[in-house]
């Protein structure tokens, strides 16, 4: 019995020395990869190195209007989304917006990742809003007028329909004769004028003379005499 216990333990030992050796050879050939990779990386000279060049891409975003919408670019006032096309410009690939400016016979080029610079045009309730601006008693300011001339221009530019009104609002001088006008002031009054009609006509989508008999009623103007045959 005892010479049998013997035998179990010896076969338990063999075991465990073939289990070491197969660990102790694992790790010295993951040893010798390992060192094989270093002195290959440091024979590889400064020229030898080669040069990862970064891809550039358009930033991504998603899409916020389509084909046929009304939309306002700032600088330029209401327009109409023609298509939504991509070109490839260097080695990018671009998406952008094609815009018809009506008023200015202009096709403009937006990048989709740029139009944040675009607003959509505005609702009945802020149309109806700027009515009732346009009714408001104009603001007389007494600095130079190169000084207001430049605000109002920075108003006109700024996109903002209710800035837009204002403008218009405090420059008309409820008539169309030209006498009442200096040729600066009077440059600006058509520029904020035409603009804002021009989102009204989109927003209500009624013809032109009738955009312009409710904002001629709201301000308060009356048109020239016409002069006798």
């Amino acid at each position: 019995m005892p010479k049998k216990k013997k035998a179990k333990k010896t076969k338990k030992t063999k075991a465990l020395k073939k289990s070491n050796l197969g660990i102790k050879k694992k790790s010295t050939k993951n040893k010798e990869k390992e060192t094989l990779i270093l002195r290959k990386n440091n024979n590889y000279s400064t020229e030898d190195k080669v040069e990862i060049k970064k891809i550039k891409k358009q930033a991504t975003e998603k899409r916020e209007y389509n084909v046929k919408d009304f939309v306002v670019y700032p600088k330029h006032g209401v327009g109409k989304i023609l298509a939504v096309e991509k070109a490839k410009i260097g080695q990018i690939d671009i998406h952008f917006y094609k815009i018809f400016i009506e008023k200015e016979k202009l096709t403009l080029t937006v990048p989709i990742n740029q139009q944040f610079n675009l607003r959509p045009i505005a609702s009945i309730n802020q149309i109806n809003k700027c009515i009732s601006i346009l009714k408001t008693k104009p603001k007389i300011k007494r600095t130079m007028w190169s000084r207001r001339a430049q605000e109002y221009d920075q108003k006109i530019n700024s996109g903002k329909i209710y800035e837009l009104a204002e403008v218009v609002k405090d420059l008309n001088k409820n008539t169309d004769i030209i006498a009442d006008q200096s040729y600066s002031e009077r440059q600006l009054f058509e520029k904020a004028y035409e603009r804002l009609k021009s989102e009204f006509e989109a927003v209500l989508d009624v013809s032109i003379e009738e955009v312009q008999k409710k904002m001629d009623k709201a301000l308060g103007r009356t048109p020239p005499l016409e002069e006798e045959k």
